[in-house]
């Protein structure tokens, strides 16, 4: 007993970036001995007869409090901590700032269930609701911008701002990426390996991959060293089939409150694109300088802040520039 004491009070001794880079061999399906930038917390859910548990953080202003909420909603391949930048700004600017991770990613619990955009607003609802939180600022990172989309359809009353950056779903890709069902999206997220995610993560970055990045991508890689890792690719299936089948691009023009687009205009993700084989089609898709202008068209009133060279995470890749528009906007 006494080497696994001595390696964990090792690793408690190390600052926080390090020890966030590296995290253990293997993690479980929860992330449990990574540790975020801010204290977690556990919401009680239950959804479809099954009691889960949704992880989230809270952080209140570091500054003289505004009496305003910012809430963070993450990317499909990311988890709340990767805000944690963004969070310090906010927290800084005076606001309280919640950060969870939905059902499905991160801290929170993988159950085999019906995923939808409407049972993941309904959650985050239900959190803000039980933290007191009657309105906030919504962001929205890749399919966090999917969500926050769907949160302010739902709940305009609790939806003051909606910024969306880089938001996948700006187009249906049910029109160009060909279908497959949950069992082979399933078979093929289990043959997952580091090399495999640094892959794709590497398409977030027009200018080359940072090993900044490596932060956020080594947790995930851990997941799939772990006996665990069939529930977390069975969630990543099911979320991937809530992506394709549950499309908002055609919903823009109801939303109803005031609006930000952050578009990195060098990205390209396409949902599925490894599963097209038409070059034509797949040139079409994912031009996001067009989607996000068509888009921000759609939103009565919306506001477009284009960056160029940037990719598909504008926070991580060009905090500044984001910064500036972010704390602009909901200023």
């Amino acid at each position: 007993m006494r080497f696994p004491c001595l390696l964990l009070l090792l690793l408690l001794a190390l600052p926080f970036s390090s020890r966030a880079q590296t995290p253990p061999p293997a993690l479980n399906a929860t992330l449990d001995g990574y540790e975020y930038p801010f204290p977690v917390q556990l919401l009680p859910l239950k959804v479809e007869g099954q009691q889960l548990r949704m992880a989230y953080m809270d952080v209140p202003a570091s500054a003289k409090a505004n009496g305003r909420t910012v809430v963070l909603l993450h990317g499909k391949n990311f988890f709340g901590a990767y805000w944690r930048e963004t969070i310090k700004a906010l927290s800084a600017a005076g606001f309280r700032v919640v950060v969870p991770d939905q059902v499905g990613f991160g801290k929170s619990d993988k159950p085999d269930i019906h995923y939808s955009f409407h049972q993941l607003a309904h959650n985050t609802k239900h959190l803000l609701d039980t933290l007191g939180v009657r309105r906030a600022v919504v962001v929205g990172h890749s399919m966090g911008g999917m969500l926050a989309t769907r949160f302010a359809l739902l709940y305009p009353e609790a939806t003051e701002k909606l910024v969306l950056e880089n938001p996948i779903g700006l187009e249906d890709y049910r029109v160009g990426v060909p279908f497959q069902t949950i069992a082979q999206a399933e078979a093929t997220e289990r043959k997952s390996t580091e090399e495999s995610i640094r892959k794709y993560h590497a398409t977030y970055y027009p200018n080359g991959y940072p090993k900044a990045h490596d932060e956020w991508l080594l947790p995930l890689a851990a997941q799939t060293r772990h006996p665990d890792f069939p529930r977390v690719a069975r969630a990543n299936a099911l979320t991937f089939d809530m992506i394709y089948q549950q499309p908002v691009s055609y919903e823009f023009s109801r939303v109803a409150v005031p609006t930000l687009l952050i578009i990195g205009q060098a990205d390209r993700t396409v949902v599925g694109k490894g599963l097209i084989k038409d070059p034509k089609v797949l040139a079409a898709m994912g031009q996001y300088p067009a989607l996000g202008q068509r888009t921000a068209a759609a939103i009565k009133g919306a506001k477009l802040v284009p960056l160029p060279g940037v990719g598909h995470i504008p926070h991580l890749e060009a905090t500044p520039q984001f910064l500036a528009a972010l704390l602009a906007f909901v200023r």
